[in-house]
């Protein structure tokens, strides 16, 4: 019955059964952010960012931060990074298989050949008579056609070709986070260099600090424990220098192995953050946009759609099917008279195969096809929300970041000012050597929270550019 009901259906619609797939309306957005989104942020350390609403991301968006090294380290990773060539691959035998499938369109010839030698006794039929033997040539051919009258195949292609789709679009996500990691990574070398540098710069003056507290106890106008209590800040700060060149370490490692080489063979460019510049237009994409050109949307919408195309593969497997079919050739027991008149044989049929009772199994494998659908469509939804959660991340990160920066600049300047005078004071004779060290390592400690400040809205602009796609669009085809 049910069966019966689907063919009434699929002659109604006179097209392959199954739902036709249709891309899924974007979002009903028209900011990432609740109240709108940022236009700019402040002005920081004498820079300022500029949202622009609707414009495009370009495809080497990495050239605006204005270093060569940048540049030429995601060129190398480009053209050497292992998962970039296995996303490739992956490409090619998806576009294959799909070139299989279209197979299933043109009629399935094969040809036959074969000689056998055969020793025949006539005794089973009562003959007593010597055996008799023989070669036995035959050639021949077959072809046969299966009608795809319910779309069936159609359907399989059709979630063939979006399977190729997806992996497109995979390849270009891995280009996109490809290039986001590995400007990621310099920058964070660049930050943590900058900061063992100020720490070096901390601990060369808590050991001078250590000096004067141990000639001052020398000399009994200080208390031993100051200097039991400076030599233990000493070593604290001592402990973060292995920290830090840790922290460098990996960073470099990382980029070794985004750039497809081994550690021990190539030397990442060392970078200061005074080499990199912050871009100060960024381009926003608007949300409708954004789902049609985020990678790992258009991955999950290929998903959808390879899912959809699955419940009309499911449904015509559930209906008759028609085979076409013809064979001919020759037998002979002789090569030379293979194609005697008397030796050729052929045959033209066709066949219908109609499922009748299968314990439910066709039934149940359409309603899964359905599941999976609905399951690729959430998933899809997902994929969304996520997307416009980064963006909206990314864009408010960029305004607190040049919040933080302005208040960290001040704390500088001021820690700079208070040791100047302070060491005024100091030369006049109205401020001990102490007081000078421990504003200097003021001073020193507002920079170290400075420069995290500095590398961490380099580093969230990056995420702003991969969040928004890449821009892999604009770039020459893979």
């Amino acid at each position: 019955m049910r069966a019966a009901c689907l063919v009434v259906l699929v002659f109604a619609a006179g097209c392959a059964v199954g739902p036709n797939f249709r891309r899924p309306k974007p979002p009903d957005a028209s900011s990432y952010n609740a109240g709108g989104d940022p236009t700019s942020t402040i002005t920081a350390d004498g820079r300022s960012q500029r949202f622009v609403a609707g414009a495009d991301v370009t495809a080497d968006w990495w050239r605006l931060f204005g270093s060569s090294s940048i540049d030429a380290v995601v060129a190398h990773a480009i053209a050497r990074n292992p998962n970039l060539d296995a996303a490739r691959a992956s490409l090619r035998k998806s576009r294959n298989e799909l070139r299989a499938g279209y197979g299933a369109f043109f009629p399935q010839i094969d040809a036959q050949a074969g000689g056998i030698y055969q020793q025949q006794s006539l005794l089973r039929f009562g003959q007593n008579t010597p055996p008799t033997d023989f070669a036995l040539y035959t050639v021949g051919g077959s072809v046969t056609y299966a009608l795809d009258i319910w779309g069936g195949q159609r359907r399989q292609v059709e979630a063939l070709a979006a399977l190729a789709d997806a992996q497109r679009w995979a390849l270009d996500g891995a280009y996109v986070m490809l290039c986001g990691n590995v400007v990621d990574a310099l920058l964070a070398q660049a930050g943590y260099r900058a900061q063992l540098e100020a720490t070096r710069s901390i601990i060369d003056l808590e050991r001078e600090q250590l000096r004067v507290a141990e000639a001052q106890a020398a000399g009994g106008t200080a208390p031993y424990t100051n200097v039991l209590s400076i030599r233990t800040q000493v070593a604290t700060s001592e402990a973060l220098v292995p920290q830090l060149e840790q922290k460098i370490d990996q960073s470099n490692h990382l980029v070794t192995a985004l750039v497809g080489e081994a550690p021990s063979v190539w030397s990442v460019p060392q970078m200061t953050l005074e080499d990199v510049a912050l871009p100060a237009d960024v381009p926003v994409t608007l949300p409708s946009k954004l789902v049609r050109q985020r990678p790992d949307i258009l991955v999950a919408e290929a998903t959808l759609h390879a899912a959809n195309a699955q419940i009309g593969v499911a449904t015509a497997a559930m209906l008759p099917n028609i085979t076409l079919s013809a064979s001919g050739g020759g037998n002979n027991t002789s090569l030379a008279e293979l194609f005697a008149p008397n030796a050729l044989f052929g045959s033209v049929g066709a066949g219908v195969t109609a499922p009748i009772f299968h314990g439910g199994t066709l039934w149940h494998q359409r309603k899964a096809a359905i599941d999976a659908r609905d399951a690729a469509a959430a998933l899809y939804r997902q994929t969304v929300i996520g997307a416009f959660q980064q963006v909206a991340d990314a864009l408010r990160a960029l305004e607190h970041d040049a919040q933080a920066l302005a208040a960290q600049k001040t704390a500088v300047d001021s820690a700079a000012r208070a040791s100047e005078l302070l060491q005024a004071n100091y030369r006049a004779g109205v401020a001990s050597y102490i007081q000078v060290i421990i504003t200097n390592e003021q001073y020193i400690q507002a920079k170290i929270a400075y420069v995290a400040t500095v590398t961490q809205r380099l580093q969230d602009t990056v995420s702003l550019y991969v969040a928004l796609g890449g821009g892999w669009w604009n770039a020459s085809p893979t």
